[in-house]
């Protein structure tokens, strides 16, 4: 089974770049283009994560981002490298991969901002090592290149990414 969400190789050959981890983007975003497009979450381990109870996503309108440690658990997708798929950008939105990426990251350090879709990952105890890579979608709008991937994602798993909370996020 090789396909884009379980290999590096195919996934760097489909036109993904960046590929730096949370941590290191957390530091400084100055590299997350400005640009529309969509973005994975990778997790390159092979051994399943570790969840914690309380992660560090922010409380978004006060509501409590974290989930029970077995919800994880059995949204987690086993042979797959990809935990969330996302977009940056579409057609009368001002929104690029930075500024959205720019959101999830700052979600994931505590703050207020409106990126509740992928809080699951803030409860993966090395959520820092996670990898984060982009992709421009110069030709195609980001929600239906990120719905495409999606769709495809559950063709071959039966599920969700385990940090997409639904299928179609259009105000996630």
């Amino acid at each position: 089974m090789n396909h884009i969400f379980n290999n590096l190789e195919i996934i760097k050959k489909s036109g993904f770049t960046g590929f730096l981890t949370i941590g290191e983007l957390m530091e400084s975003k100055r590299v997350i283009p400005k640009e529309k497009g969509v973005y994975l979450i990778l997790y390159l381990s092979e051994i399943t994560p570790t969840f914690v109870e309380k992660g560090t996503g922010g409380y978004f309108k006060g509501k409590n981002p974290n989930v029970p440690i077995d919800v994880l658990e059995e949204k987690w997708v086993e042979e797959t490298k990809v935990v969330y798929i996302g977009k940056g950008g579409q057609n009368g939105k001002k929104s690029t991969l930075k500024s959205r990426l720019s959101q999830y990251l700052q979600f994931g350090q505590g703050k207020n901002v409106g990126h509740w879709g992928g809080r699951y990952v803030y409860q993966i105890k090395n959520y820092k090592d996670l990898v984060v890579c982009w992709k421009d979608t110069k030709y195609k709008e980001p929600p239906v290149v990120e719905s495409e991937l999606i769709s495809e994602f559950i063709s071959i798993y039966g599920k969700l990414p385990f940090g997409n909370l639904k299928k179609e996020m259009t105000n996630e």
